[in-house]
């Protein structure tokens, strides 16, 4: 009989694991096992090989159904558009209006709609090569079509989007603790207090809350602060469209106070003339909305929006534990998600664009701040969006652990000194990068133009084309060339993204909390 899989790979990307109480301990065994047509497939702790060969979905040919190698899925259809709608709502939420604010509302439009179309379509790729070959890891499935290459390729994308959220998270942590301090307190924060230096707070966070978190060796639990999570962001999105009836445009800057200087709006000890990256001057300014603008900062918004929209990783892990699972259930469930996203995401855009118009920030919340930083309701949604992406760092930090065991000590078993300085180095490496990146676009523009295009359009094309059978659907057949077109929309979104960046930043004009 196959004994469970150690704990280390079977706690889902989410932080939902599946116990197998004391059997829990036994490590993880890998093997490399040849087909009939000589392929090597990787397969988990089956000494029998009875399961490989196994078929991935119910047969419909009356054969016995497949039971998956871990555990048989009891998720409901609703929990699973929950969980899955969990995974896609991230920290992109809050950029999401800086990103209108330099297209326009139709062009935004657009390039969500079709963001969004082509997420599902890419899931569509995953789930039907997983089908064929029965493997829910996303790096597997880079195994089973190119090897380790592959393998190796699919955990480094995996683990770049990771950090990049884990970093987005941190910086909204050093951006947006201080000022919920300072407001409690009502402090100057031109004082040099450390508990207004954001670099210290994100650190403190770290080390107090998610260090411990992280280095638990089963997460699941952590997976019921999901649905807190995402409560947190409907009542960001509640708090923005009420705040958009209630701040009149041109909104008034708050009373020159310190908060001025702690926004970084550069204002002179004598005149108060702020700087233009900033807050327009009067001709510029505008309370009507641009329909479609094309300026130095719209090569951000479709990183951004790849950003907001990455799940893939978790798909296949959804899949499995899905109670009864088909393809066909699973891209309904992706659907839904992703229509929720994409609804709550447009909403959030607008209200937030409509609020603050050309004078909105990178990061949404901050922009509040210029209005009044001691905002009963603001406070509230700060208080729930930091609570929120805390408890979200430890989730998030479990996959790339995996990924780079995975990549770095596949036939290892566990061993907690590697478990804890993997999350050591990871958590260290991240707090660097979020106390010395410049804003919270540098992160959402770079890994938006790289780990993203490829988990959601090159990734999935190519394995789709390795996997699935020469004679059941030829190179020259409508599918494949569809996804030989998708592999190279991909490719050239991610050069043409990394080049608009780097011409953004030989520029000098992308640093500096609002002046993206």
């Amino acid at each position: 009989m196959m004994e469970p899989a150690q704990s280390e790979m079977n706690i889902l990307s989410n932080g939902k694991g599946h116990d197998h109480e004391e059997d829990m301990g036994v490590p993880m065994k890998t093997m490399l096992e040849e087909d009939q047509n000589g392929t090597q497939t990787l397969r988990f702790d089956d000494p029998d090989g009875g399961l490989e060969n196994e078929e991935f979905l119910p047969s419909t040919g009356g054969k016995k159904p497949m039971r998956f190698t871990d555990f048989e899925g009891k998720t409901s259809f609703g929990m699973s558009v929950f969980n899955l709608g969990n995974a896609i709502m991230g920290s992109g939420i809050l950029g999401l209006a800086y990103a209108m604010a330099n297209t326009g509302i139709l062009l935004f439009l657009f390039l969500l709609t079709a963001v969004a179309v082509l997420s599902c379509y890419s899931i569509h790729l995953l789930l039907k090569s997983s089908g064929i070959v029965g493997i829910r890891a996303y790096e597997q499935l880079g195994y089973r079509a190119f090897g380790n290459p592959g393998k190796m390729a699919a955990g480094i994308a995996i683990t770049l989007q990771n950090i990049g959220a884990m970093s987005s998270y941190l910086y909204i942590v050093k951006s947006e603790l201080p000022l919920v301090i300072q407001a409690f307190l009502k402090a100057d924060s031109n004082s040099d207090v450390w508990y207004l230096d954001g670099n210290y707070l994100v650190v403190m966070v770290s080390a107090g809350i998610i260090l411990p978190l992280s280095l638990m060796k089963q997460l699941g639990y952590l997976g019921y602060t999901s649905g807190f999570s995402l409560s947190c962001m409907v009542f960001f999105l509640t708090a923005v469209t009420y705040k958009k009836f209630q701040i009149p445009c041109p909104f008034e800057e708050y009373s020159a106070n310190s908060t001025d200087a702690h926004l970084n709006l550069n204002v002179s000890n004598h005149g108060h003339e702020y700087n233009m990256d900033l807050v327009h001057d009067n001709k510029g300014s505008q309370c009507s909305p641009d329909m479609f603008t094309i300026n130095s900062k719209t090569a951000y918004t479709i990183p951004i929006l790849a950003f907001a929209f990455v799940c893939h990783p978790e798909v296949l892990p959804i899949y499995t534990e899905l109670r009864n699972p088909t393809q066909k259930k699973m891209q309904k469930v992706s659907n839904v998600s992703i229509l929720v996203m994409y609804i709550m995401y447009f909403l959030a855009a607008l209200f937030g664009y409509l609020t603050f118009f050309d004078n909105v920030e990178t990061e949404l919340l901050h922009t509040y701040n210029r209005i009044d930083p001691y905002d009963t309701l603001i406070l509230c949604v700060r208080v729930a969006v930091l609570t929120a992406v805390t408890l979200t760092v430890p989730i998030v930090l479990f996959p790339v652990r995996r990924a780079i065991q995975q990549m770095a000590f596949p036939d290892k078993t566990f061993n907690w000194l590697r478990h804890i300085a993997i999350a050591l180095i990871l958590l260290t490496s991240i707090n660097m990068l979020v106390i010395f990146a410049p804003n919270i676009l540098d992160i959402f523009g770079i890994i938006g133009a790289t780990s993203a295009p490829c988990l959601i359009f090159i990734f999935p094309a190519v394995f789709y084309i390795r996997i699935v059978p020469k004679d059941e659907e030829p190179m020259n057949s409508f599918h494949k060339i569809l996804a030989v077109c998708f592999a190279v929309l991909g490719v050239s979104f991610m050069v043409m993204s990394l080049s608009f960046i780097f011409i953004d930043w030989t520029t000098g004009s992308s640093h500096g909390v609002g002046g993206h």
